[in-house]
């Protein structure tokens, strides 16, 4: 019995861990298993919440700066186009009515109307370059460029007023001075001779004497379309238009404020 005592203290023991240890070892694994399960279903329970706040939140942030760009979207607004309107990077263009009429034995006039049926001009010049001399640079040129220039450090206030406003400018042809020109209101005079010439848009002749004017000389007459092109403040030209079948005569007018 001695030895079966002594055999069960000493082998007993060796086969009695496998034996024990996996009711140990199986219930171990199982509960860290489903903590780590339990664990990630919680972070991807929660995490989706937490994306959806975040986008609440840039939601709330994209609403609250659109309500601020629209509470202050009018001095926005008026400070981001108060540039381009005072400098346009791109020239405005219109078309209006131009008319080079004359004396024979006079000097030139430049009218330009918006309306051929009024007889009040928006625009009226008397020119210092005599009618026969503007005639023979049109038979001798194709091309004649009349320059109406101004300095606004001349006088007072004439760098801020618009540039139809200025009263007096330096007359120049194809680059030779030929005196002044000479911004002049409509006189009944005008106004009868504009009348005459209300149903003709494209044409050139000779008005005679005491038809549709007090003058008793005849009055030389070109009118056409002319493109009306704004640069800036300080400078606008007209360009003459030739018809679609004719090319011939090209006339600009420039006025141009230097400062």
């Amino acid at each position: 019995m001695t030895k079966i005592d002594t055999l069960r203290r000493f082998i007993l023991p060796c086969f009695a861990p496998p034996l024990a240890s996996p009711p140990i070892a199986a219930p171990a694994p199982a509960p860290a298993t489903k903590k780590r399960i339990s664990t990630s279903l919680r972070d991807d329970i929660y995490d989706e919440p937490r994306i959806q706040d975040h986008n609440l939140d840039l939601d709330r942030l994209r609403k609250g700066s659109g309500d601020v760009e629209d509470d202050g979207s009018g001095g926005d607004a008026a400070g981001s186009t108060s540039p381009v309107a005072v400098a346009p990077p791109r020239p405005s263009k219109t078309m209006v009515i131009g008319t080079i009429f004359g004396p024979r034995r006079g000097h030139v006039w430049f009218c330009v109307q918006h309306d051929r049926l009024s007889t009040k001009p928006s625009l009226l010049l008397e020119l210092s370059i005599p009618t026969q001399q503007l005639v023979k640079e049109m038979q001798s040129s194709e091309l004649v460029r009349i320059a109406l220039e101004c300095s606004a450090d001349s006088e007072p206030g004439l760098g801020s007023c618009p540039l139809r406003s200025v009263p007096m400018w330096t007359l120049s042809c194809n680059g030779r001075k030929l005196g002044f020109a000479t911004k002049r209101k409509a006189s009944e005079q005008n106004r009868s001779m504009l009348k005459t010439m209300q149903s003709m848009t494209v044409g050139a002749g000779v008005i005679p004497s005491g038809t549709g004017s007090a003058s008793s000389e005849e009055i030389m007459y070109m009118r056409a379309n002319y493109e009306h092109v704004v640069g800036s403040a300080d400078s606008e030209s007209f360009h003459l238009i030739n018809p679609d079948e004719c090319q011939g005569q090209e006339l600009s007018l420039f006025l141009l404020r230097t400062r």
